[in-house]
Order: C-alpha cells, then sequence, then structure tokens
C-alpha cells in the first residue's frame, strides 16, 4: 500500500506530464514508459521544429562503441531449448561386426528378436526393447532398419548421442533410410545442434514424411533460422570490422609518409578527420594558408546533429575558403577527448592554431553569425 505522501507525489507527477507529455521521453523515465505500452496506451512523439533543435545539444554517452577494437564480441542467441536434455556419455552400444557373413537362419532369429522387441516396446518396456534390438543386430549387423528401429527407442529413454551412433550405422547401411534421418534429426534437436538436426529432418521429410517430422521440423527451424542470422549478422560485422581495419591501415601509412603535406581546393567540401595526426595536419595547413577552420564534432546517434549536418554542409559551398572539418566522436575519440567534447554538435573556430570562438548545440543562427565573423578575414 502506498502512504498519502506517496500518493500526493504520484498525482503531482501525473500532472506534470499532462501539462509535458514529452517528459516520457526522458531516459530515466524509459521503463515507466514501457510500462505504459505494455498496457496499450500511445506515447506520443516528439515532433522538433527547428527551433527545438537550436536550444538542443545531445551529451555523449558513457559508453561508446569502440571502432579501434578488431575483435567483435557475439551475443548469445535467443533459442527455444525447453526440448533440449543432457547428453548421455554412456560407453557406445554394441553394433556388432558388419564384415560377418549373415545366413537366413540368422535373418530369422534376428526378425524373432525384433518381434519381442516391439511387443516389450509396447509395454513400455524400453530397456528390455533395446536388449532384444541388440540381439538382432548382432545377428543381422548389417541391417539398417535393425539400427534405425534401436534409434528411435533410444530416443524414447532420452539417449540422443546413442542414437545418432545408430543412426549413422543406419544410413551407412542404406543412404536412402528416412528413418535413420529422422531419428537422427530427432537426436540432434535433443543436443540442441539445431542447424544439423533441421538438415537431417528436411531430408526425411522428402523420403517419407510423416507428422511427427512436421512436428519436430515446426521446433527445430526457428531455432535454426536464428543461428543463420545471427552468424550472418557477424559475419557483416567481421567484414565491417575487415574495411575498417584496412581503412585505418592506409591512413596511417598515408599519414607517415615523410613528404606528405596537406593542401585545401577551394571547392567547398567538409573534410572528415580520424585521427589526432590527422587533425596537426590539417590545422598546420590552414595556419600557414591563414584561412579559418572549423571544426564540427558530431555523433551518428545524435538527433540535432542530423539536423545540422546538411546545414553544416551548405555552409561550406557558401564559404570556399574556410576549412570546414568533421569529427565523429565516437570513430575519433581521441580527438574529442584532447578537445574536452561532453556535448554535440560542438563547433570549434579555429585561427593561427588556437581556438578563438564556439558555438555548442544545434544553433544555426549563432554558427552562420560567428562564420561570417570570422571568416571576414579570409
Amino acid at each position: 500500500m502506498m502512504d498519502a505522501n506517496q500518493v500526493a507525489e504520484l498525482r503531482r507527477f501525473i500532472e506534470q506530464l499532462k501539462l509535458n507529455p514529452s517528459l516520457l521521453h526522458d531516459p530515466s523515465l524509459t521503463f515507466f514508459k514501457d510500462y505504459l505500452r505494455s498496457l496499450g496506451a500511445q506515447v506520443p512523439k516528439i515532433v522538433k521544429t527547428e527551433r527545438d533543435y537550436e536550444d538542443t545539444a545531445e551529451t555523449k554517452p558513457s559508453f561508446s562503441p569502440s571502432y579501434d577494437d578488431d575483435e567483435v564480441t557475439e551475443s548469445d542467441v535467443d533459442l527455444d531449448d525447453s526440448d533440449v536434455v543432457e547428453p548421455d556419455n554412456e560407453p557406445p552400444q554394441p553394433m556388432g561386426d558388419s564384415t560377418a557373413e549373415v545366413t537366413d537362419e540368422d535373418r530369422d532369429a534376428a526378425q524373432l528378436e525384433k518381434s519381442k522387441a516391439m511387443e516389450a516396446i509396447s509395454q513400455g518396456k524400453f530397456d528390455e526393447g533395446i536388449d532384444y534390438l541388440t540381439k538382432a543386430i548382432m545377428l543381422n549387423p548389417s541391417s539398417a532398419i535393425l539400427y534405425a528401429t534401436r534409434a528411435t527407442v533410444f530416443l524414447a529413454v532420452k539417449k540422443p548421442n546413442a542414437a545418432v551412433r545408430d543412426a549413422d550405422m543406419a544410413l551407412q547401411f542404406n543412404p536412402d533410410s528416412a528413418k535413420g534421418y529422422k531419428a537422427r534429426g530427432m537426436a540432434r534437436a535433443m543436443l540442441g545442434q539445431w542447424e544439423e538436426a533441421a538438415a537431417d529432418l528436411h531430408v526425411a521429410s522428402k523420403l517419407d514424411y510423416d507428422e511427427e517430422i512436421g512436428s519436430a521440423l515446426k521446433k527445430v527451424e526457428p531455432n535454426a533460422k536464428r543461428i543463420e542470422e545471427h552468424r550472418r549478422k557477424y559475419q557483416r560485422l567481421r567484414k565491417e570490422k575487415e574495411l575498417q581495419r584496412a581503412e585505418r591501415e592506409r591512413r596511417e601509412q598515408q599519414e607517415a609518409q615523410p613528404n606528405f603535406c596537406f593542401s585545401f581546393n577551394d571547392t567547398g567540401q567538409v573534410i572528415s578527420i580520424h585521427s589526432t595526426s590527422e587533425l596537426e595536419g590539417k590545422t598546420k595547413a590552414a595556419k600557414k594558408a591563414s584561412r579559418l577552420l572549423i571544426m564540427y564534432f558530431t555523433a551518428t546517434w545524435c538527433g540535432p546533429c542530423r539536423y545540422m549536418s546538411p546545414v553544416y554542409t551548405n555552409l561550406a559551398t557558401q564559404h570556399p575558403k574556410v576549412v570546414f572539418l568533421k569529427v565523429d566522436i565516437d570513430e575519433a575519440n581521441d580527438v574529442a577527448a584532447a578537445w574536452n567534447i561532453s556535448s554535440v554538435p560542438t563547433f570549434c573556430f579555429i585561427r593561427d592554431g588556437k581556438q578563438v570562438d564556439k558555438v555548442v548545440g544545434a544553433d544555426k543562427g549563432s554558427l552562420e553569425k560567428k562564420i561570417a565573423q570570422h571568416s571576414s578575414s579570409n
């Protein structure tokens, strides 16, 4: 039960929300917003005007992804493993001598043992059934159907590894054994080997479909697809890391060239900065050319930055004598740290290697005014 003071505080909070629903979008109230949505409530979206953007600047989050780390740490895949069992690690079951010559009498005796096994299994005596089937296999060790049948009994007693061994033997003697693929697929599902299980069950379905295979596929396929999507995602991330590393190495080699020099063409372009050494070169070149240099600190996650980026690009075309630089604070975090950047967007004005002015936030008017002010001597 809530006491009177708590109820009063809650009432005041609700009144504040009525006056300003945008408070719900405060990060600290995410839990409350999610709760309202779980009840079916509609949370109004924030529609920002140009003026709203001019009054805002986003603070850099306490955690930023490290673009310099070439290792990709994979997260766990969310799988339904409710039917997965502990693997059976018992010694392999007897398989018989596959090279032995089998007589008609042996086949008849094996068939008799199989009949006894089926009778025991129908009564729920699975261990007894396995014993009879083992005797049958010893009499006729090259019979695919005997191995496949014993595999199904091992499934019934939750011994998937034993079932896989028997299914392998069945498929060795009969590569088109639907029962062998089915038993191995279901055993692999018990072991959580989802992709292998799906492959086996699909083959079994093509050879001899039954409802049990269809039911198993409905459980197995979603997990197999999640694993495939997960693999593709991290293959893509690793490829991106490789490209980033190659680009970084290219820049480092370029910067290490002894006669490397920076120059600016009067094209009105925005130049991206990736490292402190690259920035130092641009700053020296701008100083030597007696040009105003502007550093625009931005981030991909910053909403106001998405508003200011096209504005900044347009200003660069209007002022071709000014050096317009852009720094992603997550990609070039060493540059952001050196300039003590705590929020974005931030615009630093540099003249003769020294900061002469600064604009913090998406203030288009102030940015245009200060560019006009400081570029007049260019």
